[in-house]
Formats: structure tokens, sequence, C-alpha cells
């Protein structure tokens, strides 16, 4: 009796057992998910590198006062634009002027000795030397009475090129000397647009410029986020690196002909560059293992394989292959936690345009 009832037992025992298993198989059937496949393509696709830059007029200058004396008149006012030849300050004058006289009076005594020698010389009355001293005498003149005209001038002070005023540094009547900075004078018609690139990225830039070709373009994103209306073009590269960053400047050029880019501001420089023929997957058709990516591919038969990959671009969500990979290649992109290296597995396959116009990002 008792036996009876051991096997009983055992057999109520093993019944629990069978149940909960065929419950655990049945759950874990419910929760696998389909396991998806697609295969790589082949794309143009632009990726954009960003960069932190500072903004500089094209021509910015300090105005600095020629020579010292009162201010006797400004008639520019701060934030106003003013062309070329335009007078910006003007210096009381009164020693330049009485300087400028005295040398007018001086040359106008030597060019009356001239002519008066010039007649005795006709009148053979003194020599030719006597004429050429007078001549001489009469070309100082002239020259000193160009030079108090010059300085002259240097109290007027002029704009030397179209462009916009930025603040008054001394006021009408103010005490000046001769170097004191007035004002400061930007030409903003185009803006320098500096930034720093890694050398990897410079090698890649310099052959695309040294080639001419138009991949590259260059945008401008502004401090609130925008983007500026008009395109830049790379003006210049510096002679040198930084050896402490291993970076090198770049200058890109922006047109400004609403004004709205000012010197001294920041922004970030995007370069769009278009990479033709670029093998794509997304993003989450790979894992890492031990800081190395990998790809799940699965073989005419249906077996997986682990396949070591080189990622040569990253965007959103997707990256540009550079080894590792064959357009051809079948690539499980959803439920590769589900497989083990040869594993043998049953598929559905999902055609690459599909899957990559579910990301965020878009291959062209």
């Amino acid at each position: 009796m008792t036996f009876c009832l051991v096997v009983v037992c055992g057999l109520i025992f093993s019944g629990c057992e069978h149940s909960q298993a065929a419950h655990s198989e049945g759950h874990q059937a419910h929760e696998a998910h389909t396991i998806l496949v697609t295969t790589p393509v082949v794309k143009n696709v632009i990726t954009t590198q960003q960069y932190v830059c500072q903004i500089h007029s094209r021509r910015h200058i300090e105005v600095r006062a020629l020579e010292e004396g009162y201010l006797e008149e400004i008639p520019v006012k701060e934030g106003q634009s003013v062309k070329q030849g335009d007078l910006m300050f003007k210096v009381i004058p009164t020693l330049y002027q009485a300087k400028l006289d005295t040398e007018l009076a001086e040359a106008q005594l030597a060019q009356i000795e001239y002519d008066n020698t010039k007649k005795l010389l006709e009148q053979k009355v003194v020599s030719s030397q006597e004429l050429a001293l007078s001549q001489a005498k009469l070309n100082k003149a002239t020259a000193t009475v160009a030079l108090a005209q010059a300085e002259l001038n240097f109290a007027t002070i002029k704009a030397p090129f179209d462009g916009m005023i930025d603040r008054l540094h001394q006021q009408q009547g103010s005490l000046i000397g001769e170097g004191d900075v007035l004002t400061t004078l930007s030409d903003n018609d185009v803006m320098w647009v500096y930034f720093n690139v890694p050398e990897s990225r410079y090698l890649e830039y310099k052959e695309h410029l040294d080639q001419g070709q138009d991949d590259l373009q260059i945008e401008l994103k502004l401090a609130n986020g925008n983007i500026f209306a008009y395109k830049g073009v790379i003006g210049a590269i510096e002679a040198d690196f930084n050896n402490e960053t291993g970076n090198i400047a770049f200058r890109a050029d922006f047109p400004n002909p609403k004004g709205l880019l000012r010197h001294g501001q920041t922004g970030t420089v995007l370069i769009n560059h278009t990479v033709r023929d670029a093998l794509v997957i997304p993003q989450r058709a790979s894992y890492v293992i031990l800081a190395r990516r990998y790809a799940a591919v699965v073989d005419q038969n249906g077996v997986v394989h682990q396949r070591d990959i080189v990622i040569e671009d990253v965007l959103e969500d997707i990256f540009l292959i550079k080894d590792g990979l064959k357009v051809d290649d079948k690539i499980i992109y959803e439920g590769i936690r589900q497989t083990r290296d040869g594993d043998k597995i049953a598929f559905e396959y999902r055609a690459p345009e599909d899957v990559l116009s579910h990301l965020k990002y878009r291959a062209e």
C-alpha cells in the first residue's frame, strides 16, 4: 500500500513537472518575436560634421587719432554705416593750420626768388648755377608745404572702407592724444568664420578641395538654432597644426548682404559631405562585444554567423560600412538577441528600402 502511494505521488509529481515545462515552453514561444532580416544597401548619403566657430568681420580695425588735439566734430553715430571717404572725426587743427600757412609763405618767397633769378639769368647778370640754387630752394619749400598739408589732413579722419561704426570711445570736445582709439570699424559684407578641424577630417576635406569637387556644402547654425540663409565656402586653411590639440584652423566665408552677422558672434559650422555609393545598414542590425562591433549574417541555409564589421561613419540611425559586409549579405536587424552563432533559424525578409524608410534618419 505504501509502495502504491509512492508511485502515485511520483506520478503526480512527474505530471506537475511536465505541466510546468509545457507552460514555460509555451510562454517562451509566445514571447519570441519574428526574426527580421534585411540586406545592406548602396546609397548616396549626406554626412554632417559640426564644429564650434567664431565669426569675424572680413575687415575689423581700430580707428585711432593720428594727431593730438581736441575733438571738434563727430559727424557719425554708433551703429551707423559709412562709405569709404566719409568724415568720421575732426580734430581742431589750429597748430597745423598755422604751420601750413607759414610753409606756404616760405614757398611763395622761394617762388619769387626763383622768378627774379630766372630774369637775371636771361639778362646775363647771374650764372646758371644761381638759378639752380633758387630752383632747389623752391623745391624744398614746396615739399615742406606738402608735409604740412599732410599733417593738417591728419586732423580729419575718414573711413578707409565701407563699414559699420562701433561704440564711440571719445566724445566731442575730448582732448585726445596721438594713437588714442576713437572707435572700431567693421566691414560685414563678407564674414570670416573660423573653426578647428582634426587631422583626419582635414585630410578628407583637403582631398575634396584639391579635386574641385562640390561634395562639401558649408552651412552656419546660429546661436538660436536657426540655419543661416546663405551657404559658405572654405576660404582659407592655416599653415600649421596645433600640436597640443591636433587640430588645424579652417576659415569659411559667408556672404552677409542683410547684415545679420556681426563681428564676435559664435555659432556652429555644419559641413555636409555627400558620400557616394555608401554601403548602409541600420544601427540596430549590429551589436558590440568587447569594444568590437559585429553583425549577424544568415547564410543560404538559414544558419547564423557572427561577422566582424568596420564602421566608416556614423549617422543618427545608420552605419556606413567600410569592411565586413557585402550588398547581398542577409543580416538580422530585429531579433538578434534570440540567436547565437551557428543557430539555424526561420526568418522573415524585409527589403532594405522599407527598413530605412522607417528610421529617423533616411539615406537618399
